[in-house]
């Protein structure tokens, strides 16, 4: 088990599901966490993410957990629907991912960014156009980054989910298997490890957290 201490740590949708059971585990093990509310931070808005990193005194990772989920088939996803998954998902990552780049360079180099994709990313599946493709900006995000700033000693990865189980997946899908889905925990383990330091080799990964699904 790594430990973060002295070691500051921003999470975005800190207060979801998995959100909570991350940042949980990173106060377990030392880290002084960062995870403004959305009250707190638009993570859509280029300058208030701008200022909620610079204000940061270091930083050794940073965890993308934010964002948004909506089902439609092609015929009745309209452009704005369209525009707002990407922008929800797609473009709250990409500043949050630049704005961690920088804020890791201006303290010397050195360290992790974990975002959160989604199974449909990469594994195609009906009624979720717009969900899906801006997840895919997710993962084309992770692969690039991870390239991109190799050389600063900076390691980017992403976990996929698929259906997690949560209190609100649950309702919404009474029927369902339940003993199949992913736990928040134990996708929170995974995304933990990743942005330790005792990851020292894995980027550009896409990770699957599954479960039995």
């Amino acid at each position: 088990m790594s430990r973060f201490d002295g070691r500051h740590v921003f999470v975005t949708g800190g207060a979801g599901a998995l959100g909570r059971a991350v940042v949980a585990l990173l106060g377990e093990r030392g880290a002084t966490v960062h995870a403004p509310s959305k009250e707190e931070l638009e993570l859509a808005d280029e300058a208030a993410v701008t200022r909620a990193y610079a204000a940061l005194p270091s930083l050794w990772a940073s965890i993308h957990i934010a964002g948004g989920f909506a089902m439609a088939p092609l015929l009745e996803t309209t452009a704005s629907a369209f525009r707002g998954q990407h922008e929800m998902n797609g473009l709250t990552c990409f500043l949050a991912c630049r704005e961690a780049a920088r804020a890791m360079k201006r303290t010397g180099g050195g360290g992790r960014i974990v975002n959160v994709a989604a199974r449909p990313a990469v594994v195609p599946s009906s009624g979720m156009i717009a969900y899906a493709t801006s997840k895919a900006v997710v993962a084309a995000l992770t692969q690039h980054l991870a390239v991109e700033l190799r050389a600063d000693d900076i390691l980017v990865n992403a976990v996929l989910p698929s259906t997690m189980d949560t209190p609100a997946n649950r309702k919404a899908m009474p029927k369902a298997d339940f003993a199949a889905w992913p736990k928040t925990e134990e996708v929170a383990e995974t995304i933990v490890f990743l942005a330790s330091p005792a990851n020292a080799l894995t980027s550009g990964a896409l990770v699957p957290v599954y479960g039995k699904a």
